[in-house]
């Protein structure tokens, strides 16, 4: 278990506090929390137990095979290849973009993949994703300079339990009311394109990268669907090279690291309580089930349960 890291956001509120009862720090709108990260900038620190304040960067590369599992080693130029994330968006963030691994390092910025689970969902919440009809970069361009880029992009309207993948270069922003779990590359490259002329937290318009977000923008990615909820259900919500989520309803314990190849995998609860290797879960905490623990279970605790799964596909 790590500790989680909170970062100030324009758009953020205090509903992590609210609804999942995590000690945030007092007057301040918090937009993320960072549950699992290790980058140069922020690192995750073990909670508790033998290797408490070890950073997940000294684990990753001092005990990889052991707490990992095996086939990591060229993963995320030698940092942990995830980034886990909850976010609270009291509004709605800017329409952005994510730069494609062949253009990032020519735009200055790290590719990101990821996808979102809509933990919770305020009446009207929305995210949006893709574009709503058919454009190229000329005309996007127009709109932008006009002032109505956002009505090209789709509108989805969400509720608690939907999910959807969003790749780098889909054009993308989650809209007010939405409480979400992101999972995604190790990355912290976004390119905004439009940020519905909102100050930032120091009174300033926030930068934007039109020129970059234009590169990086897939125009032929016309309205991705969003995977709906369904309640009691299992299966995967996403699969790519970088990641695989899964969704467990849990009324029985389920083996914790079946099927990830021998790897680790990371659980996010959700609803109820969930118990594994003598330690009991509430919904919005986070933990990591290491390699060595191949017989650990994942079971509800005084009822019926739901949690996510992040794995690396081997």
């Amino acid at each position: 278990v790590f500790e989680p890291l909170f970062m100030e956001r324009v758009w953020g509120g205090r509903r992590l506090e609210q609804l999942y009862r995590k000690k945030l720090p007092p007057g301040s709108r918090i937009g993320e929390s960072w549950e699992l990260v290790d980058r140069e900038e922020a690192q995750s620190v073990v909670h508790a137990g033998p290797l408490r304040g070890h950073t997940l960067h000294e684990l990753w590369t001092g005990r990889r095979d052991e707490l990992f599992g095996p086939g990591l080693e060229g993963a995320a130029d030698g940092r942990f290849p995830l980034l886990v994330k909850m976010l609270d968006a009291q509004e709605r963030l800017s329409l952005q973009v994510h730069p494609p691994a062949a253009l990032a390092a020519t735009l200055h910025g790290e590719a990101k993949t990821e996808m979102w689970y809509v933990a919770h969902a305020e009446a009207g919440a929305d995210v949006f994703a893709g574009l709503s009809a058919p454009t190229d970069r000329v005309h996007f361009e127009e709109a932008l300079h006009e002032g109505r880029a956002a009505d090209l992009v789709q509108r989805l309207p969400v509720e608690e339990g939907d999910s959807i993948f969003i790749p780098s270069g889909r054009i993308h922003a989650i809209g007010a009311g939405c409480l979400i779990v992101e999972i995604q590359q190790n990355s912290d490259t976004t390119y905004r394109v439009f940020d519905w002329n909102r100050l930032g937290l120091d009174g300033k318009p926030r930068t934007l990268h039109i020129e970059q977000s234009l590169q990086a923008t897939d125009f032929g990615d016309v309205r991705p669907s969003l995977q709906p909820a369904v309640h009691g259900a299992n299966g995967e919500l996403a699969a790519c090279p970088f990641f695989r989520v899964e969704k467990w309803t849990l009324d029985a314990p389920r083996p914790a690291l079946a099927g990830t190849g021998g790897r680790f995998a990371v659980f996010a609860c959700l609803e109820g309580r969930v118990t594994c290797a003598g330690t009991t879960f509430k919904p919005g905490d986070f933990f990591l089930v290491p390699a060595c623990l191949p017989g650990a279970e994942v079971a509800p605790e005084g009822g019926p349960a739901v949690a996510l799964r992040t794995s690396i596909p081997a």
